[in-house]
């Protein structure tokens, strides 16, 4: 009789255990799969949102500065002249700056190295010159991403002074084109610190 009742107990045990196994296995199958879900309406909200967004992007910053355009144009149209001015070239006192061609004319190209991710690899050439209006460069950039864009800068007199605007376009491809919606607070910021450092190396010539 005792070993029966011993059976017993070791059996109602067993059983206690494997339901709680059980509970424990349906808990963790739960909510992998909640998470799953949740993941997967991640991605589609995320490609949705996407399909809708412009693959076409432009952002503009633009200063004043008291200076004549020509003598504005003169500074601007050469690209070693961003090494003063650029955030992305001074952001790496190491940075290895390389040009090619004919600075300040069509065809002249700077090429930029640096193991800040931030720098990258790349290269810019200037494609148009419309003197004392506006500059044109196709900007290659080659790590830590690899794309291909544009910018314009425009000269506009106002008076004596000269309002300068830098124009940063291109495309980019669905999804990704998704970034398109954060490209102002991604890097609208140091376009317009170039800007700002434009203005404050022409003023104090």
């Amino acid at each position: 009789m005792t070993g029966n009742r011993n059976d017993g107990k070791i059996g109602c045990c067993i059983f206690k255990v494997r339901s709680k196994i059980d509970a424990l296995l349906f808990f963790i199958f739960f909510m992998l799969t909640k998470i799953l879900f949740v993941l997967v309406t991640i991605v589609i909200l995320f490609l949705v949102i996407a399909y809708f967004t412009p693959r076409d992007f432009s952002l503009s910053k633009s200063v004043t500065i008291d200076a004549p355009r020509e003598k504005v144009y003169e500074y601007i149209r050469f690209l070693k002249s961003q090494e003063k001015y650029s955030v992305w070239v001074m952001a790496d006192p190491n940075v290895e700056m390389t040009y090619t061609g004919t600075d300040g004319a069509i065809g002249g190209t700077s090429a930029w190295k640096s193991e800040m991710k931030n720098v990258g690899v790349g290269a810019q050439t200037i494609t148009a010159l419309v003197p004392n209006e506006k500059i044109t460069v196709e900007i290659r950039f080659e790590k830590p991403m690899k794309a291909t864009n544009y910018a314009d800068t425009t000269l506009e007199t106002v008076g004596e002074q000269t309002k300068v605007t830098n124009t940063f376009y291109g495309t980019n491809k669905f999804p990704m084109n998704i970034s398109n919606l954060f490209l102002n607070k991604m890097i609208g910021g140091d376009i317009q610190k170039n800007m700002e450092n434009l203005k404050k190396n022409l003023e104090q010539k």
